[in-house]
């Protein structure tokens, strides 16, 4: 995808990963994602996460079920797991931007600041629209 000339094409380009992510590999993978996607949204975290592990026992290489799985680990507070995941997300799929600002956002609640603002200053780099932008404890500068 070519760079964003303002902040409704940022928008409308951040939707179409969305799509491209959220477009599991196969039926059954959709299932689990739609159904952890579903409890998570209900705030059954624990619920959210079985399903997302079988979805990650599923297809390991598929890095949204990661991202999504590290979202309700996130949610429920378990930093630690949310920080794995991501991970291993970002291992799949290094550019996922949606799992490098989560990560930012994992590190500030470990109290890992210093990385936490590396990873969202990478974020804002790849996305200047990103809403996690005000987050950087200095601004980004003209290098965008």
């Amino acid at each position: 995808m070519s760079a964003s000339r303002g902040q409704g094409e940022a928008q409308m380009l951040s939707q179409q990963l969305w799509e491209l992510w959220l477009d599991a590999p196969d039926a059954l993978a959709q299932e689990m994602l739609d159904e952890g996607m579903s409890q998570r949204s209900i705030y059954d975290f624990l619920g959210a996460r079985e399903t997302l592990t079988r979805l990650v026992d599923y297809c390991p290489d598929y890095a949204e079920g990661y991202n999504q799985r590290a979202f309700a680990s996130y949610l429920a507070q378990d930093f630690e797991a949310a920080l794995a995941d991501l991970n291993v997300a970002l291992e799949i799929m290094p550019n996922h931007i949606a799992a490098l600002s989560g990560k930012g956002l994992t590190l500030l609640g470990l109290g890992r600041d210093e990385e936490a603002q590396e990873a969202l200053r990478a974020a804002v780099k790849m996305n200047p629209w990103l809403q996690e932008r005000a987050l950087l404890t200095e601004p980004m500068g003209t290098d965008l």
